[in-house]
């Protein structure tokens, strides 16, 4: 048995490293796709994401879930809103990348923690410890270092990190796994998508049928690209702690900002470095704050456990101890047993 356990945790890792491996290193496939301009990239992705995620439901015969959604309103309205604004994330991020704009997309995602823990005090009335507190100023700090080097706001990694941090905050309630939750907001895109392509085609302006098979072949490959990271995502988040997912989420823009200066060769001035460093400190203040209180709530409930095992009453007036759950905005804390739905959901429109 723990033979069998240590080999899936080992499968779990291995899928967790493709996931984030491949979205991190998904600054490669865009440009691939020129001439296609940006907003014909972003609905070739959503008719042909759908087209593959249809055809893995089919397989795995997966459709209950369909029908229940769509007596649902209310769920339904979400993921309305979830597809409204993955559009809009993964619009911002192919301009990004086509643009000239790498590391800027890939602060983004770094920063990307820290605004839904902003969201989550802002929406939610969530309290904050200490070292959280300390985590969101100083990625205020990096935002305004950061603005005054770029002699403006980095619009860019913000309308990525706030449109994100919306998408999770939606997921959080819609509660679908991921590749469900991909189907389903895929679908809703579908027709407008499919309209916007069939127009550029009218106009002449479609690249798909005039730019030569392989062309074409990449433009249709951009829902495998979509599909194949939330597939290995799904395999790694129920057979690996969410603590350590939370650490290898960092490899996507870790990559996306190495291949921004070393491989695109984007400019990284001091002031854009002190921005990052302040960035990456919050980010370790974070990490460093879960774990410590995923330990601690873990070893009150061992205490407890260990008491009630040997008859001790609970020390009187002794708060039950937190279950190792959750952190600020609603995240799931390393430990969290209802981790692996709450991530799938909330990585489905990964870039």
């Amino acid at each position: 048995m723990a033979g069998s356990s240590r080999s899936d945790q080992r499968i779990g890792l291995l899928n967790g490293f493709a996931a984030y491996g491949m979205w991190g290193l998904v600054p490669l496939f865009w440009p691939l796709l020129k001439p296609a301009g940006a907003g014909e990239i972003l609905a070739h992705r959503m008719v042909w994401s759908l087209a593959f995620v249809a055809v893995a439901l089919l397989f795995v015969r997966r459709w209950a879930w369909a029908g229940e959604l769509l007596r649902q309103p209310r769920r339904l309205a979400l993921v309305t809103v979830a597809a409204a604004v993955i559009t809009i994330n993964w619009g911002v991020y192919i301009w990004a990348v086509n643009s000239g704009h790498v590391v800027e997309a890939s602060l983004g995602y770094f920063i990307n923690p820290l605004v839904t823990i902003a969201m989550g005090v802002l929406l939610l009335k969530e309290r904050l410890r200490p070292a959280q507190w300390a985590a969101v100023g100083t990625g205020f700090a990096a935002v305004l270092v950061l603005a005054i080097g770029y002699g403006q706001p980095p619009w860019i990694s913000l309308c990525l990190a706030f449109s994100f941090a919306t998408y999770g905050l939606v997921k959080k309630k819609v509660n679908l796994g991921g590749v469900e939750s991909l189907a389903a907001e895929t679908a809703i895109q579908f027709l407008p998508a499919l309209g916007y392509l069939l127009w550029l085609g009218s106009q002449g302006e479609s690249t798909f049928t005039t730019e030569g098979l392989g062309h074409s072949a990449l433009l249709a490959a951009t829902g495998i690209v979509t599909a194949i990271p939330l597939v290995c995502f799904g395999a790694a988040a129920i057979r690996v702690p969410l603590s350590t997912l939370g650490l290898l989420q960092y490899l996507a823009p870790v990559f996306q900002f190495l291949l921004g200066v070393l491989y695109f060769g984007e400019a990284m001035p001091p002031e854009r470095w002190a921005g990052f460093g302040l960035v990456w400190l919050a980010l370790t203040l974070l990490t460093w704050d879960a774990l410590r209180t995923a330990h601690r709530s873990a070893r009150a409930l061992r205490e407890q456990l260990d008491r009630a095992g040997a008859g001790v009453p609970p020390v009187k007036g002794e708060a039950a101890p937190r279950e190792p759950g959750v952190v600020a905005s609603g995240t799931p804390a390393p430990g969290s047993t209802d981790a692996p739905r709450q991530q799938q959901g909330a990585r489905a429109g990964k870039p």
